[in-house]
């Protein structure tokens, strides 16, 4: 062994000369070859004549061992070819194996990938479990939190404010307690229990457009206060405004086929529902000297000044607006025919001003246009109707032959005349029925203006009157031009005598009645510090010539 080691070492040392000996034969793999090193060995010990029987002796050992590789492999051929067979086998093993370690390789990721989701959902299912366990602990107490929507809105059903406003307050306190975005169950029992406070708010609102008691509305107030959905200004307006429907509803319920009996329904109904609403809002808010005035931006050349109060406060503003609507109702009803009872209506009224003038809405002042418009509408409308009758009369039933007929019937033509004093109709209209129809139709027109009685018809009326005087001469001025030519002399007469009786009887009748119910004096008397105004009307209200001039012209001058 020793010398073996000690050749390697002279092989390698003597490297390059077996190199020059084998020259390109030389490998590599040689050097590092036992059985070479061994033989290299032996050789440089053997002498020349050894040497030179070394290749037949080499060539010996080459036959010997062919011999024996022969004689090997026809003694155990069997064992090459099992050999050989199970080396075939084993191949095709190997190669089944290195399909299925590199099947086993390709799946190997994704078994990996299984394993971690499985190893997730197990955490997950364990977190779940955590859950579900501290869940089932904590039952009662999830139990009454996801309950407390439908708990607020079974209280606002059935008028448990109290109740529903402390669900209110302590699921606020949840919402700023927790990140309700974060839990999605707490943010939607929040929005349940805003929808639920909006529904209770529209409750108490539409309560209050009921017909409550004073206690109840304190009540009531005092809930929506604490809702904290409006400030202080909102909140009177809110309750105005509901206040305001209810009184709504009762006066559209009041029936309007009658105008007389609704004017009077609706007068009382809001003399008396006024002072409930007005004691309502003083007991439940401040005085209004305090605030409620309503602030908004007002305009003062280039510059806008912020928080500017307006000069009538919330209250003040929404008294104007009833008043306003009652007048316009007034004002409808009057035009209907409710004007015909104008004295009673106005009583009715001046006792409603009178009665809101405790709380400084006193409109009485208001009233006198609205009146005095409706008497002298009514005034106008009676003259009209009679002015129109006359017409027809006339034309229907001519002044000829209505004279002849009734002076048959007559027993004396020679009636006294009344006194100047008396206020009975002269005794010549009775020959005319035409002119009597249309006295009848004045004097029926004063009896109901003497009722009602503006001053500030002194004025008007005796315009209206000379208006519709004007268009009877017109009307006796037609008929004499149309039936003049044709007239014989005793119908001649009798036209005269009608136009006599217009002239000196109906006229001067109707001005002194006039007279006497508006009396000049007395008006200038109660409106002494107006004398621009009243102080031009005379003690003759109607100016009869101008009246009967154009009549005067048909008749014969008076004999001297």
């Amino acid at each position: 062994m020793d010398n073996i080691t000690l050749s390697a070492t002279v092989d390698v040392d003597d490297e390059s000369i077996l190199k020059s000996v084998f020259k390109d034969q030389f490998l590599d793999s040689w050097k590092n070859d036992p059985g070479f090193v061994l033989y290299m060995s032996e050789l440089s010990s053997c002498d020349l004549s050894k040497l030179n029987h070394e290749p037949q002796h080499l060539e010996e050992e080459k036959s010997n061992v062919l011999d024996q590789i022969r004689e090997l492999a026809f003694n155990n051929y069997r064992t090459f070819i099992k050999a050989a067979e199970c080396s075939k086998d084993i191949f095709q093993d190997f190669e089944i194996i290195e399909n299925k370690l590199e099947r086993i390789m390709n799946r190997l990721p994704t078994l990996s990938g299984e394993a971690m989701n499985f190893v997730q959902a197990a955490h997950n299912i364990s977190a779940d479990r955590r859950s579900n366990s501290m869940t089932l602990s904590l039952h009662t107490q999830i139990l009454e939190v996801l309950e407390i929507p439908q708990l607020m809105d079974t209280c606002v059903r059935n008028q448990y404010y109290d109740e529903a406003l402390e669900l209110m307050f302590y699921v606020k306190r949840l919402e700023k307690k927790h990140m309700v975005a974060e839990i999605p169950v707490l943010c939607s029992i929040i929005n349940d229990v805003k929808k639920s406070t909006q529904f209770l708010l529209m409750h108490l609102l539409s309560q209050l457009r009921s017909n409550l008691q004073l206690a109840a509305i304190l009540r009531i107030i005092g809930y929506i206060r604490r809702l904290d959905c409006f400030d202080e200004m909102e909140l009177r307006l809110k309750f105005l405004q509901a206040r305001n429907s209810w009184l709504d509803g009762i006066l559209d319920a009041i029936p309007d086929d009658d105008a007389y009996t609704h004017i009077t329904r609706t007068i009382e109904a809001c003399r008396i529902h006024f002072f409930d609403i007005v004691t309502q809002y003083r007991a439940i808010f401040s005085s209004e000297s305090d605030a409620a005035y309503l602030y908004m931006p007002l305009q003062n050349g280039n510059e806008i000044l912020q928080d500017k109060p307006r000069e009538s406060s919330v209250f003040h503003s929404w008294l104007v607006y009833r008043m306003s609507k009652f007048l316009d109702v007034l004002k409808k009803d009057l035009a209907k025919g409710a004007a015909k009872r104008l004295d009673s209506i106005l009583g009715q009224c001046m006792y409603f001003g009178l009665s809101l003038s405790r709380i400084g809405a006193d409109f009485r002042g208001l009233l006198i246009p609205i009146f005095y418009d409706a008497a002298l509408s009514n005034l106008k409308t009676c003259l009209d109707e009679a002015t129109q009758q006359f017409a027809t009369d006339v034309m229907s039933s001519p002044p000829i032959a209505t004279s002849v007929s009734y002076s048959q019937g007559l027993t004396s033509s020679n009636t006294p005349t009344p006194a100047s004093g008396d206020l009975q109709p002269p005794s010549s209209l009775q020959e005319f029925p035409s002119l009597a129809s249309y006295l009848n139709s004045i004097l029926e027109a004063f009896n109901e203006m003497r009722l009602c009685c503006p001053a500030g018809l002194t004025k008007s009326a005796p315009n209206v009157i000379t208006e519709s005087l004007n268009c009877v001469v017109a009307v006796i001025l037609e008929y004499n031009h149309m039936e003049e030519a044709a007239f014989t002399e005793s119908e001649r007469n009798i036209f005269l005598r009608y136009c006599s009786a217009f002239c000196d009887d109906l006229v001067p009748h109707i001005g002194k009645c006039l007279s006497l119910l508006l009396s000049p004096t007395k008006v200038r008397k109660m409106f002494s510090s107006s004398a621009a105004q009243f102080g031009s009307i005379t003690d003759e209200l109607l100016n009869i010539d101008a009246i009967v001039r154009p009549l005067k012209k048909l008749m014969p001058a008076p004999e001297s």
